[in-house]
This record gives structure tokens, sequence and C-alpha cells, in this order.
């Protein structure tokens, strides 16, 4: 998946339980996916609570971030709770929907790649941030591309 592609609809249930689509989450605006590898490891809850830090300057774009792993929902409720993020993260324990987006690895104990994707109306890619490594480049990025957007 990459800018112009038109992202897969699909349908998770969020940390919650309640069922989430990606039609449904961008009826509010454009949405920030992010994938991250596993929920509570370091990596990943420096990257979530970066997004949740900048979740006002979202809202203020009118988007909203909308996290997903292959963690269960009871997990994610956890990771949630623990440190108040304040936006849905999905539960995709089979890695259905990371394949769908091209983020799923094999054969390796971290299975989902790194990646962040702007989507916006008729689930169009508007961007994607790649890096394994800066944790708060996705957010930051991420926010960038949709200020442009504004901006164009």
């Amino acid at each position: 998946m990459d800018i112009g592609d038109t992202a897969p609809a699909f349908t998770l249930d969020d940390e919650t339980g309640q069922q989430r689509s990606l039609d449904q989450l961008l009826e509010d605006g454009p949405v920030v996916l992010f994938f991250y590898p596993l929920a509570m490891s370091v990596g990943c809850t420096a990257e979530a609570c970066h997004f949740r830090d900048l979740v006002a300057e979202f809202k203020a774009l009118g988007a909203t971030p909308v996290g997903i792993s292959r963690d269960s929902v009871e997990r994610q409720a956890a990771f949630a709770a623990e440190h108040t993020l304040g936006y849905p993260l999905l539960s995709d324990p089979d890695g259905e929907v990371a394949e769908s987006f091209g983020v799923r690895r094999k054969l390796t104990i971290v299975q989902t790649k790194r990646k962040t994707f702007v989507i916006g109306a008729g689930r169009e890619i508007i961007g994607a941030v790649k890096s394994e490594l800066n944790m708060n480049a996705h957010a930051d990025k991420a926010l960038a591309i949709l200020k442009q957007r504004q901006a164009a």
C-alpha cells in the first residue's frame, strides 16, 4: 500500500470489544492508522504515547489516530487504560488486515512492521510513514502530511 492506493475495507474489534470498520472511522474525517508490533513493549508504548500527546492536534485537523496490532482485545484494553491513550486500538489477531496493508511479516517473532497510513475520503491513502526505530516519526510525519494537505 502506498500513496494513491485505496485502503482495503475491514472491520475489527476495538479495545472495548466494539466492532469498528474503516468506513465508519472515516465518517469523522481522515484516519491515521498506525500498525505496531506489540502492545506494552517499550517501542510501541513510546509510539502510542506520542500519538496520545498529539491527539488534540490531530483532532484540530479533523483526524483520528487509530492503532492496530495482533494483540487481543483484552491486551489492547489494558494498554489503552495503562497509558490513557484516548483513541481506538484495534485487534487484528490473525494478521489479516496487516497482510492486506502489506505490513505482515512471516517467520519472525515481530510479526507486524511498524508503519502508518494517513487515509482520507474514499479510503484513499494520502500519506505513509515507515520507521522501525524512530517512535516519534509516525505521529510527527502524519501530522505534517495532514497540515500540508489542509494548506493546499
